[in-house]
């Protein structure tokens, strides 16, 4: 007996000293009962309290009459004839070509003569292009420069310096006319000697070997002179006239 109150004394004091203890047996309790309340619910079928279809009682069937000479149609043996079924509305299907949108052309205004209409327009004349001026000569390649270096009484020294501006050598030519005087002798300085002709008052020197490019080559002359004039009234370097004088 002693043992018997000590235990339930044990009890007794770990209830009420534990009261949660209590609260989580309850829990408990609850969860197993929905549990099985659940699978009750789950067990039932769904179609197994549906009542069977009505039966349908066959109505009885007429006698044949006397103006029915054929067999016997399918409405008269008893058996209800299926009827077709109803025909089910389909949609037409639907094109995917885009209409066609047609925009409206505007005519051009007419050209009448009624009053109010604006004046047709002109197009102006394009200005004419004045025509292109030849371009101007090229320099010569070979020139010449008339000066005299050294006068007498009656006489004087005079001297054509002729260069080469083109891009090779060149052969010279050069006209000297004097009016009065008379050529005493002519040379070129510096380099081989070349010819000398007269035709009336005109004196024609050539070179005696191309002048190369670049370069300058005196010719020079000896006049005797009536008078006091030392320049020349002509004087050309391949055609063109000497400069200085």
């Amino acid at each position: 007996m002693s043992g018997t109150r000590r235990v339930r004394s044990g009890v007794a004091t770990v209830v009420s000293s534990s009261p949660w203890v209590l609260v989580s047996i309850g829990v408990v309790v609850m969860v197993v009962l929905l549990l099985v309340a659940l699978g009750a619910y789950r067990g039932r079928a769904p179609g197994a309290a549906l009542p069977g279809a009505d039966a349908t009682m066959p109505l009885p069937e007429l006698p044949p009459s006397s103006a029915d000479s054929g067999p016997p149609s399918p409405s008269r043996t008893g058996a209800s004839a299926t009827p077709p079924p109803a025909a089910l509305p389909r949609l037409s299907p639907r094109s995917s070509v885009p209409p066609v949108v047609r925009t409206a052309t505007p005519l051009p205004p007419a050209t009448g003569g009624a009053a109010g209409d604006a004046p047709p327009t002109t197009t102006p004349a394009p200005p004419s292009t004045p025509a292109a001026s030849a371009p101007p000569p090229a320099p010569p390649a070979v020139t010449g420069r008339y000066q005299v270096l050294e006068t007498f009484d009656d006489a004087f020294i005079g001297e054509v310096l002729v260069s080469n501006a083109a891009g090779e050598p060149r052969a010279w030519t050069v006209r000297l006319t004097f009016p009065v005087g008379e050529l005493v002798t002519a040379w070129i300085e510096g380099a081989p000697q070349g010819g000398v002709s007269r035709s009336g008052d005109t004196w024609t020197f050539t070179s005696g070997e191309d002048l190369a490019s670049g370069a300058s080559v005196p010719l020079r002359f000896h006049f005797e002179r009536t008078g006091g004039a030392t320049s020349p009234s002509g004087c050309s370097t391949d055609g063109a006239a000497c400069t200085g004088g």
